[in-house]
């Protein structure tokens, strides 16, 4: 993953997240900040109490709630969970850490909640002591102190594990995303043209659709395929289906979809292709699959197990299967074999 993708401005969409994390403060009551590893605010906070942005006003405070939100984001990363803790002012906060490849780039912050005064503070972790606890030098910043939401730890607990769940999956799905970018960017020097214009406001939506087309792109560029005059078939009738075959070598086509996209009905196409190959229509892709993998074999250093994804195999262990009962050797002794033997030659 390029260093560049291990930053939060570029897993979060800043604008639609701080719009999300806005509507969160409201239904969860609690005021929420995203900060970088280093405790430092990336968003604004969402729903903040006139107590806390007093206290965050003031230069000599204001770094005690940085190291509180470095401190907590790191304790959550040790525990692999949220993280509940007191902070400098006794305000239960907690968080949630935001990991990629096992590092550390930041947190969500869920805070300034006061627990009920029948439960006990023990069990929290006070992370620091600031000159701001307990001590209210006016009647107003006490009111203020009092203003703030209460609410029983075992909602807390609630509220913790969904903000986790949530912040999972927008990280994953990001990531995603992130990732399909850089396979196109490194695949760029291969492709003739321009490039295709890809904007930082990438839907979603169309990551599969992506994912197919980058998959295809790549493989076509180290994958031979034959000359009109030399495809394995005579009859006409059949020039759809190979035609979509050799274009999209990372689908799992079924033979029934070749059937429909020819015009005729399954059990001739059966025969018709029997005919024309010699062979039965899963028993041609398979070998067609292992010869295309051949050539990314030797051509390229993708792992093994991409090579299996972007051909359509369902895992990793099939593909190996199927490649050996086809060249009697595993796809890496394959590998070290015949790049060893050009480096020779």
């Amino acid at each position: 993953m390029k260093a560049c993708y291990m930053k939060l401005n570029k897993i979060l969409d800043l604008k639609k997240w701080q719009t999300l994390q806005d509507s969160l403060a409201l239904v969860t009551k609690l005021a929420i900040i995203t900060v970088d590893h280093k405790g430092i605010p990336i968003t604004a906070h969402s729903d903040p109490r006139p107590f806390c942005t007093h206290i965050r006003s003031e230069p000599d405070l204001v770094k005690y709630c940085h190291k509180c939100d470095a401190r907590a984001g790191l304790e959550a990363v040790r525990l692999n969970a949220p993280y509940i803790y007191l902070c400098h002012c006794k305000i239960v906060d907690l968080a949630i850490p935001i990991t990629i490849d096992d590092k550390y780039i930041g947190a969500i912050m869920a805070e300034q909640i006061r627990l009920p005064e029948n439960e006990e503070h023990a069990a929290l972790e006070q992370i620091l002591v600031s000159p701001a606890t307990g001590f209210f030098p006016n009647e107003e910043l006490r009111r203020m102190y009092e203003a703030i939401p209460v609410l029983p730890y075992k909602e807390i607990e609630r509220v913790a594990g969904m903000l986790r769940d949530l912040c999972y999956y927008i990280v994953e799905e990001s990531m995603n995303k992130n990732l399909l970018l850089e396979m196109y960017e490194r695949m760029l020097p291969l492709k003739e043209g321009a490039p295709i214009p890809l904007s930082d406001g990438y839907s979603l939506e169309s990551i599969e659709h992506l994912k197919k087309e980058l998959g295809n792109a790549v493989t076509n560029a180290y994958v031979k395929v034959p000359h009109n005059d030399q495809f394995p078939y005579k009859n006409p009738v059949l020039e759809p289906a190979f035609s979509y075959i050799y274009r999209n070598k990372g689908e799992n086509i079924s033979q029934e979809k070749m059937a429909d996209l020819c015009n005729i009905s399954a059990s001739y196409f059966s025969r018709l292709f029997v005919k024309e190959t010699g062979e039965t229509f899963p028993k041609f892709i398979a070998r067609q699959k292992v010869e295309w993998s051949k050539q990314l074999l030797v051509k390229t250093d993708l792992p093994i197990s991409l090579i299996s994804d972007e051909l359509g195999f369902s895992d990793p262990g099939y593909f190996i299967k199927t490649f050996k009962k086809h060249e009697s050797i595993t796809p890496a002794v394959y590998r070290k074999y015949y790049t060893g033997l050009q480096a020779k030659t």
